[in-house]
This record gives structure tokens, C-alpha cells and sequence, in this order.
């Protein structure tokens, strides 16, 4: 979706240098996003946008204009004039790509801060001295407390996914940053949604912050976006999944499970079949996770399959298909998950594939993300056989690039043997080397049966523990991240948490407790000493939750490093 065509970079202020970058990467016209961000007045902005909105560009655009003025370079200091906050790793780098060529030719130096990288290198990175910063909540904070990182030159801080910072209980930590920024400082926020959580923190922290929407009146989010959903009998998942990979042909193709442990078994599993694909789940070192992208990205191979907190924020402009394994918990991770595909203006399909009997738990989700989906069976064996029979007639009936040897050896065969035979037997041989379809079970026709609303979610908890507590110098507030991030949920399925001499006890909502119990058993080799399990004694009365961070004591090493 472009702006309308009147509307230029040029003609929006766009800073020149940043302009030419622009048209070498062949941006003509600004996005929606980009046009409103860019034609706002010089205050602090609280924009609602989409993944694949632009908007990374839109506050690079921004950022330069106000950082170079009339400068064509940067007159590089000692410490950083803008910071952007980022919920993951991969969406850190992705960021960190765009700025690159944006600025390219303006001397800006971009440090990228996240965990799961030595802080070493970050330490003297920042010493060399950075224009530009990027970095998740957890490694900012830590390189602040260290001393490394100074923000009192800042007049640009960026929040980008602000809705899942804290979702993934970064709430604290964004405190600390923000508050330790010069007050003089403008304050740009995005987020795909305005709970009232980010409507309050804006209030906080920004001043007479401008409201954009650049949706409004616009196609709805993600109408580039094809959604189908399949049925398949039990125990015909996988054979489900390899049917619709059969019909995918080339398209690149994003692949959601919902456990480490799932996404291993489904890599393995698809190899096995002979598919072209990579992973990344929440144990795959941060190296493995660029690697795996990577070769997506470069087609090496075309299958990605990832853990839904592994794959959040990351950029894979030419992905054709999102498939859901497994379905997301809710609507808003629904809508993130498939906004993966349908990027920029290009086409994109989101595909579920739900078994029989669960097809009115899959309504409620699609009700909640503003779905409403015809069922559809999932793609048989004869389907695909169909499939190839159709692209090799395709095939056929494009103009050939024929040698002259190969004419000939035609020719001479056709003088020897009957066409029909012969073109029977080369069809049959191009046919007889397709990958065959897998043969599925019949279902009985859904009958579907429209829910009017999502069920709510019940009050019911079932309680944890974490073997950090209270001789490690934990609190609640650093606890909670690593909670969602190990068991793949949210803060709003965290119930009380109360900090013990040894261990930390907590609750998780009871709809997601076993899957949360399978998912945080799972191993970290970040920080293989952190345990967490079903609460081995009942939790205390004393209540930690709402503990503020120290600013004089931060939690221990160990507890940090499971977080950051």
C-alpha cells in the first residue's frame, strides 16, 4: 500500500542523503505510515502500525532529519543521540539492517545491544562511540549499570513493538531507560495495538504525544493476506503438513509450532521427506537463529521452521506462506504471526490446519482476531498428483529453449516410434520422479457452527516455582520476563508472583499450564542452572509483585542472565 501519488519523500522533508538511499533501493512513493510520520509536526508521536507498515523507515526518515539537519554527514561524538528499543534479537537486527543502508552514506555509527551475544563486544563498541543505538530492554539496562552505555546526549528515543515489550514483562526495564534519558529528549512509540497499559506509559513518559493511525479509512491490516483453514483426521498432522508444503512449489514458507521440542521433530521430520529447511526455536544459540534466517533469505532453503517467540519480529520480505502447526494462543499472536507474509504490498497466504474435534476452539480464536473462515479439507494424495500434473503441463506448453542435438535425437525418435507412446512414456517418467502426496484419513463433512464471541478466559491458576529467590537478590519484575519468555506466554497470563529465600513461586493461568509446564521444563543453555516446574510447596503470603527494581542492588548475575 503506497500514499497517494502527490506525495513524495522529497516533498515530506525527507533528509537528501537519505533520499538517495531511498531511490537506489528503488522506494518511489512513501507508505501510509511513512507519510504521516514524516508530515507530523516536530513532537513526540504515538503511531498504531502494523508489521510491514514501513515504519522502521518511517523513524529512520524521522531520526535523520532531525539528528543531520543541514549536515550531509554526522559529526561523530562520544555518545549516542538516538536509542531504539526492541523486544527480540531478530527484530534488533533486522532494524539494525535497514538503518544500515538508510544511513549509509552519512557516517552514522549503529551498535546493536542484545542479549544473548557477549557484553564484551557491546562494552567496546560503545567505546568506539555510536550516533545510532539499537538494543533489546534487558542488555540496555545491564550495559547501563555498567557504565557502558551513556544516555545523556539522547534526543531520539524509538519504542517499536511497545504492545509486546510489555507483554513480555519489559515494563521495569523501560523505566529505567526512559528515565534515564535526558527529559528534553523526543519520544516516538509504536505499537500494533493501544491497550491501556501503552496509553498510560505514553502519558508517563512523552509529552502532548501526537495520536497516529494511518489505518484509519484505510483496507483493513493485512487484506494482502489469503487466510485458509484445513481439517485433517487424528493422527494425520504431518501427512497434512507435507501436502500443502507439495502444493507450495517454490514459495518461501514460515512454519509456526508451539514448543522447541515440536519444532525439532518437525525440522527432522521434514528432512526425512526431503525438504529444503532450517529452524529456530528459543535453545538454538543467537548464531544458529542468523544462520538459519539467512538461508532462508538467500534460498538456500525454503522451509523455516520456528517457535512463535523465536519468530517474533523478524523481517523475511519475499515469505509467500505462513503455516500454522499449531494454532497460537489468541487473536493478537494470530494477526503477528500472519503479518509475517503479505509484506510491502506483495500477496501472502496464512494457512491453519486444525484437527477434527477442535474445530470450535480454532472458531473462537479466528472470532477473536476478527476471522471468519470457510472450512476447507486439507489437500489428498490426488490433489497433489493433480498439482504436478498441472504445473508439468505448464511447463510443456512454454516456448522450449531447445539444442539443435536435442531436435534432432526428436526427430529421429518420432521416425521409430508412435508420438503418442512416446510422449506417454516421457510423462509418465517426469510424473513417476514428483514427491508423491500423502494419504490422509476421511473426515466426516464439518458442520460449522459460527461462535459469537470468544469464550473468556476463566480465573483459574495452577502455581510454579523458579529456583531463584530471594539469595540470588531476585524480584518480581525481573522474574516475569524470564517466566514468559521460557514458557512462551504473556504477562496477562501471569497471575501473583512471591520472591522465597531459594526459589521464586508463581501462578500461570490454567488454560495455558500444561503447555506452559512442557514448554519452560525445556533446557536453556543460556542459563542451564535455571529450573522451573510445578510448585513443590504452597506459595507464600507475602506478595512480591509489584517489588520495584533496586536501584542499588540489581538482581544477581544468574537471574540476569536467564532474562537478558
Amino acid at each position: 500500500m503506497t500514499a497517494p501519488p502527490e506525495l513524495d519523500f522529497a516533498s515530506l522533508g525527507a533528509h537528501p542523503s537519505l533520499q538517495r538511499a531511498l531511490t537506489q533501493r528503488g522506494y518511489l512513493a512513501p507508505t501510509p505510515v511513512q507519510a504521516a510520520v514524516l508530515g507530523a509536526p516536530d513532537c513526540d508521536l504515538l503511531v498504531s502500525s502494523q508489521t510491514g507498515s514501513g515504519k522502521t523507515v518511517a523513524f529512520g526518515l524521522l531520526m535523520g532529519r532531525a539528528l543531520l539537519q543541514d549536515a550531509e554527514t554526522f559529526v561523530q561524538g562520544t555518545h549516542p543521540r538516538a536509542l531504539i528499543i526492541l523486544p527480540t534479537r531478530e527484530l534488533a537486527a533486522q532494524v539494525q539492517r535497514e538503518l544500515g543502508w538508510l544511513f549509509a552514506t552519512t557516517r552514522a555509527r549503529l551498535v546493536s545491544c542484545t542479549g544473548g551475544t557477549d557484553l564484551r563486544l557491546d562494552a567496546r563498541a560503545l567505546k568506539r562511540g555510536a550516533e545510532i543505538v539499537v538494543g533489546t530492554p534487558g542488555r540496555l539496562v545491564d550495559l547501563i549499570e555498567r557504565k557502558c552505555l551513556q544516555l545523556s546526549s539522547l534526543e531520539m528515543v524509538v519504542l517499536d513493538e511497545a504492545d509486546e515489550m510489555l507483554d513480555m514483562g519489559f515494563r521495569e526495564a523501560l523505566e529505567i531507560l526512559l528515565e534515564a534519558s535526558p527529559k528534553a529528549r523526543r519520544t516516538l512509540l509504536f505499537s500494533a495495538t493501544l491497550p491501556k497499559t501503552i496509553q498510560a506509559m505514553a502519558r508517563r513518559y512523552q509529552k502532548d504525544a501526537l495520536s497516529i493511525d494511518p489505518r484509519s479509512g484505510a483496507p483493513t491490516a493485512h487484506a494482502d493476506i489469503q487466510h485458509t483453514a484445513h481439517l485433517y483426521a487424528r493422527g494425520d498432522r504431518l501427512a497434512t503438513l507435507v501436502n500443502i508444503l507439495r502444493l507450495a512449489d517454490e514459495e518461501r514458507t514460515l512454519i509456526f509450532c508451539r514448543t522447541r521440542e515440536a519444532v525439532a521433530e518437525l525440522h527432522q521430520q521434514l528432512l526425512q521427506r526431503g525438504f529444503l529447511v532450517t529452524a529456530i526455536s528459543g535453545d538454538r544459540a543467537q548464531h544458529e537463529r542468523n544462520h538459519a534466517l539467512e538461508a532462508l533469505r538467500s534460498g538456500r532453503v525454503r522451509l523455516l521452521v520456528a517457535t512463535n517467540v523465536a519468530a517474533r519480529g523478524i523481517d523475511l520480505p519475499d515469505l509467500g506462506v505462513v503455516l500454522h502447526a499449531d494454532l497460537p494462543e489468541n487473536g493478537e499472536s494470530l494477526t503477528h504471526r500472519s503479518g509475517r507474509t503479505g509484506r510491502a504490498g506483495k500477496k501472502g497466504q496464512s494457512i491453519f490446519i486444525v484437527e477434527e474435534g477442535a474445530q470450535r476452539k480454532a472458531e473462537r480464536l479466528f472470532a477473536s482476531a476478527h476471522l471468519r473462515l470457510h472450512w476447507t479439507a486439507a489437500p489428498n494424495a490426488e490433489s497433489v498428483a493433480a498439482h504436478h500434473r498441472k504445473r508439468l503441463e505448464a511447463e510443456l506448453s512454454a516456448t522450449p529453449m531447445l539444442h539443435q542435438e536435442v531436435s534432432a535425437f526428436a526427430a529421429e525418435l518420432l521416425l521409430r516410434q508412435d508420438a503418442t507412446t512416446l510422449l506417454t512414456a516421457l510423462l509418465a517418467r517426469a510424473l513417476q520422479a514428483q514427491p508423491k502426496g500423502e494419504v490422509l484419513k476421511p473426515i466426516s463433512p464439518p458442520a460449522i457452527k459460527r461462535a459469537k464471541s470468544p469464550l473468556p478466559v476463566g480465573g483459574a491458576m495452577r502455581a510454579f516455582e523458579v529456583n531463584l529467590g530471594l539469595k540470588d537478590q531476585a524480584v518480581a519484575n525481573w522474574i516475569l520476563p524470564l517466566i514468559c519468555r521460557r514458557g512462551g506466554i504473556t504477562r496477562r497470563e501471569v497471575g501473583a508472583i512471591r520472591v522465597a529465600r531459594d526459589r521464586t513461586y508463581f501462578e500461570v493461568a490454567a488454560e495455558v499450564a500444561a503447555r506452559f509446564a512442557e514448554t519452560a521444563h525445556a533446557r536453556d543453555p543460556r542459563a542451564p542452572h535455571v529450573r522451573i516446574g510445578p510448585a513443590t510447596a504452597p506459595m507464600p503470603t507475602r506478595s512480591f509483585a509489584h517489588t520495584k527494581l533496586p536501584r542499588s542492588a540489581p538482581p544477581h548475575r544468574a537471574s540476569r542472565a536467564a532474562i537478558s
